[in-house]
């Protein structure tokens, strides 16, 4: 039994390790001269060290401003699906009204209509506008999401109702009761729901593709196709410099509030 254990632990050492590897990689070869990359390509320790492909990388794009742009795109995006995901949430758990249970499920299928489907309708609505190009472009499509009604509902239900009733018997208004009772015993799953939706927009590539055109509107995920080509480009090195800074925010984020992901899948019943 032993040794089968010891088996067992050996395979998930190593598929973490192959799970990791990407992401050395990348770190790696961002502190390596091109010359270098290209001759120990496999290997993961710099030598010589350098900062040159940081120092390039800020000298090729306008890297703040495409930093802030995708900060930005994130953050809005992030903060109003939390508010109507909040209210949504709110008004399905506690409210009484027609038609209260098919207004939930129909909510919560939208989550299975593939992006494709949404894509062109979103794209001549958003060109109709004339915000082709901006930031408000991509921003506008994501105000709000199912996902985050789905799981601020879960967790609203656990909240006991005798609560809720007694403060409606207090006379306290819908507000406070949203602010002072329910409000901070949902705080890590708005936390945690908070950090998935910002590190999804700011990865997301797809949509600001089709909608962003210049460089001075680029995100960091867009960014990346002007140093690669179908061969890997001449500027690999300032590539994974770059990698390195648009995986560094939420790689961070989900290493600090890991926990509170977790807990928020797991009381939502997803495993």
């Amino acid at each position: 039994m032993k040794i089968n254990k010891y088996i067992f632990h050996l395979i998930i050492i190593v598929f973490i390790l192959l799970a990791l590897y990407p992401i050395l990689f990348a770190v790696s070869n961002s502190f390596k001269h091109l010359s270098d990359a290209y001759s120990s390509t496999i290997s993961l320790i710099p030598n010589p060290f350098t900062l040159e492909n940081y120092v390039d990388l800020e000298d090729t794009i306008p890297l703040f401003r495409i930093t802030l742009n995708t900060f930005i795109i994130a953050s809005v995006i992030t903060a109003f699906k939390m508010v109507t995901s909040f209210l949504a949430a709110f008004a399905l758990t506690y409210f009484h009204f027609k038609f209260k249970k098919a207004t939930y499920f129909l909510l919560i299928s939208t989550i299975f209509i593939p992006f494709t489907v949404t894509m062109i309708p979103n794209y001549l609505i958003i060109s109709e506008f004339d915000l082709i190009d901006s930031v408000w472009g991509v921003i506008l499509p994501q105000l709000a999401d199912a996902i985050g009604i789905f799981m601020l509902t879960q967790a609203m239900r656990n909240i006991p109702k005798p609560l809720i009733e007694a403060a409606q018997i207090d006379g306290i208004s819908t507000f406070n009761i949203m602010k002072d009772h329910v409000l901070p015993i949902v705080r890590p799953a708005i936390t945690s729901t908070a950090i998935w939706f910002f590190i999804l927009a700011w990865n997301d590539y797809v949509w600001p593709l089709l909608m962003l055109r210049s460089r001075d509107s680029y995100t960091l995920p867009l960014a990346l196709q002007l140093f690669v080509s179908s061969e890997g480009g001449t500027n690999f090195t300032i590539a994974m410099a770059l990698s390195v800074i648009t995986m560094a925010i939420p790689l961070i984020l989900y290493l600090v509030f890991q926990r509170y992901i977790i807990n928020t899948f797991s009381s939502s019943g997803i495993k």
